[in-house]
């Protein structure tokens, strides 16, 4: 869900409507709708082609899905 949400916020900072985004991936809108609702297991390429018509690098765009890690205490 958490790479979903990611592809809607920065969809809709890019002002795409999700049907002209799903265009711009070369993916059916209703594809695009299941993703962003965390509704699809994605292979590889659809990952890709997504965070390509982003515009961002797959290490940029996977970075801003990591969560805090807790900090090892006995270290």
């Amino acid at each position: 869900m958490a790479f979903g949400q990611a592809v809607r916020n920065r969809r809709k900072a890019m002002n795409f409507s999700q049907e002209s985004f799903a265009d711009e991936c070369g993916i059916d809108r209703s594809y695009m709708g299941g993703v962003e609702r965390g509704e699809r297991n994605l292979a590889m390429v659809n990952m890709m082609k997504i965070i390509d018509a982003l515009g961002v690098q797959p290490s940029e765009f996977f970075k801003a899905l990591d969560k805090p890690t807790k900090k090892n205490k006995s270290a």
